[in-house]
């Protein structure tokens, strides 16, 4: 190691202890007397707030894009006198990618005011359409669930050798929600019921029963016993006792540690990430797949600690209700390893479930609030704007993450 290296390398350590800092006042984190990040608050508010610079920075990324696709698809979207609750008629559509289906999903994902996940692994996008209107309901994906998640492994039963056997077996909404104006009805319980039909089911079937293991190269006969997902804003009001017919859907089984890296933006991400490939950390773009989707909280947790900071500050104080919704009418049997065939004897279609849904939660949101219909499309431009008053209460909306 050089001498110029060793009077550069305290230097830039010193610069980004201070962004860090000045990062974490922005965000109205406060420091506790153990040292600690303390969030602002625990409301469902102070959760979008502290989303609200990934917001920008997502929106700011994709200007560009958005102003120039916006006005070609805007269209797909009702206004509030195209719906007609009674005359909903759901369908489900897988997405390929490059085409105005992609683009469209891009589109929407914009709206929540908590950014979405891009997933990771594998991945299943779909759009829900009101074929009675031929416009869209919302949209819903399932990628790859992360290694490690405590009340997921502790519901399961799940020690790490069955985990790793069985993982392939169960997949994440890691996104899931409605549009407006079907998510001032319920749109998103509507949507997170068909999470449970054989149509996802058949779709999963053909896209992965037959995909060879990355890392071990062998055919990993995937079934899609379970699907997790977790709230956007802590305690979810639009999972929590969402069953039809007296059967659960979405089960609550626990929340996320309160330890992450969404507290750090991607700017400053790539400044520690850099950082660490300054000093020689061998592992500083370790993120491809089959290392782990949780890279990004190692690489802060690491950069912290060679700056001379907590790495606790990875620790930010706010978690997350997660929920399991089983597929297989014997889905921990087959996770847990007890049974090595799958049943889905019962599994509801789109149709039946929608109607189910439509008559239980939809309809009556309509009769007792009809403000929905005075909802114009082309008001959901400015709410993909940078205008940080713009955007609805994203609970309301049924996002996942």
């Amino acid at each position: 190691m050089t001498t110029s290296r060793l009077v550069e390398i305290p230097g830039e350590e010193a610069r980004l202890r201070r962004k860090i800092r000045r990062h974490f006042k922005k965000l109205n984190f406060t420091k506790g007397c153990d040292g600690q990040l303390v969030p602002p608050g625990l409301d469902k508010q102070a959760y979008r707030d502290m989303h609200s610079h990934q917001r920008i920075a997502k929106l700011t990324e994709n200007r560009i894009w958005i102003e120039n696709n916006a006005g070609k698809l805007i269209h797909h979207f009702a206004s509030g006198s195209e719906v007609n609750a009674k005359k909903i008629l759901p369908r489900i559509e897988v997405i390929k990618a490059s085409t105005w289906q992609s683009n469209l999903f891009r589109l929407a994902s914009y709206y929540w005011r908590v950014p979405i996940s891009e997933g990771y692994g594998r991945r299943m996008r779909f759009l829900v359409w009101d074929d009675s209107n031929e416009k869209l309901i919302g949209i819903f994906a399932l990628g790859d669930a992360v290694f490690n998640l405590k009340a997921r492994d502790e519901f399961i039963g799940w020690d790490h050798n069955r985990r790793s056997e069985a993982l392939v077996n169960l997949m994440d909404a890691y996104v899931l929600g409605a549009v407006p104006p079907y998510n001032t009805i319920l749109g998103g319980k509507l949507i997170a019921s068909l999470i449970q039909t054989r149509e996802v089911v058949n779709e999963f079937h053909s896209k992965y029963h037959d995909s060879v293991g990355l890392i071990s190269g062998e055919s990993k006969k995937a079934r899609l016993a379970a699907v997790t997902t977790t709230s956007a804003l802590g305690r979810s009001s639009v999972y929590n006792r969402l069953a039809l017919e007296g059967k659960p859907i979405f089960i609550p089984i626990g929340y996320t540690s309160v330890w992450g890296h969404f507290h750090i933006s991607n700017e400053l991400f790539v400044e520690l990430r850099n950082f660490l490939k300054s000093v020689g950390y061998d592992d500083f773009d370790s993120h491809d797949y089959g290392q782990g989707p949780n890279y990004r909280f190692r690489i802060v947790k690491k950069a912290f600690s060679i700056l001379g900071m907590r790495p606790s500050l990875a620790k930010h104080g706010l978690n997350r209700e997660v929920f399991f919704c089983p597929i297989a009418t014997n889905a921990l049997k087959l996770l847990r390893g007890e049974s090595s065939k799958v049943s889905y004897s019962g599994l509801s279609t789109i149709k039946n479930r929608s109607r189910s849904a439509l008559n239980r939660w939809v309809i009556p949101r309509t009769e007792r609030m009809p403000l929905y219909r005075d909802w114009h499309r082309e008001t959901f431009l400015s709410l993909v704007s940078l205008d940080e008053n713009s955007g609805e209460n994203v609970e309301a909306q049924g996002v996942a993450k």
